[in-house]
């Protein structure tokens, strides 16, 4: 064996034993006992004096965990939506004992760039990390309670999307979508042909700066939640006016405000008269049934197989919404007019849309709370992109 520092024959000072933490078996923790060689260096000004055998096929230097047991640490977290806490009652160890040992594997996959590479359609959305305080850390906070997050759309060569998170950043503002553009590069920006978003300003604002090639996408489900919030409004606002109150049971109008809430195409017989017979109930009801019927039109748009002919029902509703007399559908389409080209670019790029985007979402949401809150922001963003597909690495089932 020669020394590592400098290269004279080494003699052997003899083997020790060390004890790793290695993939449970039959239910059961398991120790891997490893004999390392130690070695001797002759050479009187070689700092080196004594070294022991490493072999990163077995275990890290130092490490408690083997490799082995790292990696199926990390897969069961991936794959099986495990808790750091169960997988380290299974390998016998303490919490802080797996988790020091698979960070800097995480850590190593998520600074690899070239993940970002070949990125074509870009999501954007953001969810909530905590509901604690929002003061800085330094000052016994926990920071901004929300993420931004990206994810990679970019559809594969049968026109799904890849669906995996790209990053996370504390915050959510323009300023911080921009930033995390500007961080990626020019090359990664200048791959961007589409981008996706919510009717956010702020993330459009970041869009239109840095993304100057790239087309703007609003995303369908939240145009499609608008037209029923906005027949929400309508019903609440007829039920005061005629009652003087909220809905109660055996009002007509709070009767049916499930069914409003649904598709036509989706109703039953059964429902279809209850709406009837609810709308005719009083002549005021007129003008629910018609923010009702807008709301349709707007699903219709969405949910027509042609694409010609959803773009024209979009249109036909740009044209008619800003121009209804109801205030809240008139409110309506001027939000549209101001989204026009983000709102028709749905059918203008064969429906793309931010739905996986809000996917990964609920991956965060559901590894949140097996984790029964995650405080530490750093482990936060390590954790959901293992979850969320951003990590790469051959050991990776």
């Amino acid at each position: 064996m020669g020394c590592p520092t400098c290269g004279v024959i080494a003699h052997s000072k003899g083997r020790r034993l060390v004890q790793l933490v290695d993939v449970p078996c039959f239910g059961r923790p398991v120790r891997l006992v490893w004999r390392k060689r130690t070695w001797r260096c002759r050479e009187a000004l070689c700092p080196t004096g004594s070294f022991t055998e490493q072999d990163d096929r077995v275990a890290a230097p130092r490490a408690k965990l083997s490799t082995r047991a790292c990696w199926w640490a990390i897969n069961q977290i991936r794959r099986e939506h495990a808790s750091v806490l169960g997988l380290a009652r299974q390998l016998g160890c303490a919490w802080a004992t797996l988790w020091t040992a698979i960070k800097p594997l995480l850590e190593a996959m998520a600074a690899d760039e070239s993940r970002f590479d070949g990125v074509e359609r870009l999501g954007v959305d953001e969810h909530v990390w905590h509901h604690g305080s929002t003061r800085p850390v330094a000052q016994g906070g926990r920071g901004p309670k929300e993420f931004t997050g990206m994810s990679d759309l970019t559809p594969d060569q049968h026109g799904r999307p890849k669906t995996r998170l790209l990053d996370l950043v504390a915050g959510r503002s323009g300023k911080v979508y921009g930033d995390w553009l500007t961080t990626r590069g020019h090359s990664f920006r200048a791959g961007i042909k589409e981008a996706t978003l919510d009717p956010f300003t702020g993330y459009k604002k970041a869009i239109d700066d840095h993304l100057d090639d790239a087309v703007a996408i609003l995303d369908a489900f939240h145009v499609v939640k608008l037209g029923t919030t906005a027949v929400d409004e309508v019903r609440r606002r007829i039920q005061q006016q005629i009652h003087g109150h909220r809905g109660r049971k055996g009002d007509p109008l709070y009767g049916i405000r499930n069914i409003l809430r649904a598709g036509a195409e989706n109703l039953t017989e059964k429902q279809q008269a209850r709406l009837h017979k609810a709308v005719l109930a009083d002549p005021r009801h007129d003008e629910v049934y018609l923010a009702w019927q807008c709301a349709q039109q707007l699903r219709t748009a969405y949910a027509t197989e042609d694409l010609a002919a959803g773009r024209r029902i979009a249109e036909h509703v740009l044209k008619t919404f800003p121009t209804c007399p109801i205030p809240e559908i008139k409110r309506l389409g001027k939000t549209l007019t101001r989204w026009r080209e983000a709102f028709l670019a749905y059918w203008d790029t064969n429906r793309a849309n931010n739905g996986p985007t809000e996917a990964l979402n609920g991956l965060i949401e559901l590894h949140r709370r097996i984790a029964r809150g995650i405080p530490n922001p750093d482990h936060y963003r390590l954790r959901m992109l293992l979850i969320g597909g951003g990590l790469s690495h051959p050991h990776l089932i």
